[in-house]
């Protein structure tokens, strides 16, 4: 059996052309796609659509304050989306998957502004969340992004992470 996409979807299409340019460097041409992208989704557009870009577009942003933004959006859309609407971009996705890594996002940001209070919260979450993730790679990477961000947690320290998606290397 082999899990495939469902029918074409131009906006994670697009979504994922802006992705690829950030990885690729060219952080200003994907931030300009994903917020064009996010003037035709709208606010109140499809929570699969916002979650995915929300997520995305938090990651290109310098500022914890904004990336903050984008990452209360993105959960917002999450806690929004149902898993029917999930697979039916691909199969085997399942929105417990998510939140790990969302609540990984909005910790390591509030860590960034000094909120080390609310960020312990949200680094918890992140850590109940765990058991959704796959023992792959990508379960590996956010694994041990929660347990560095954990650590800067603890030891209150607000400087980016050299890990960080986005992070300048």
């Amino acid at each position: 059996m082999t899990a495939t996409a469902a029918a074409p979807d131009p906006t994670m299409e697009a979504i994922g052309n802006a992705v690829v340019l950030g990885r690729e460097g060219d952080i200003e041409s994907a931030r300009r796609d994903l917020l064009a992208i996010w003037q035709q989704i709208g606010v109140a557009g499809d929570p699969f659509h916002r979650c995915t870009l929300a997520h995305y577009l938090a990651d290109l942003c310098e500022d914890a304050a904004e990336a903050l933004i984008w990452d209360v959006r993105a959960l917002d859309a999450a806690d929004a989306l149902t898993e029917e609407r999930a697979q039916q971009h691909h199969a085997t996705l399942h929105i417990a998957g998510f939140y790990p890594s969302l609540y990984l996002n909005l910790a390591d940001n509030l860590r960034r502004l000094g909120s080390f209070g609310a960020a312990a919260e949200h680094i918890n979450s992140a850590e109940q969340h765990t058991s959704a993730l796959h023992d792959d790679a990508y379960g590996a990477t956010i694994r041990t992004a929660i347990n560095e961000v954990h650590q800067a947690i603890d030891n209150r320290d607000s400087t980016r992470r050299a890990s960080a998606p986005g992070a300048v290397q």
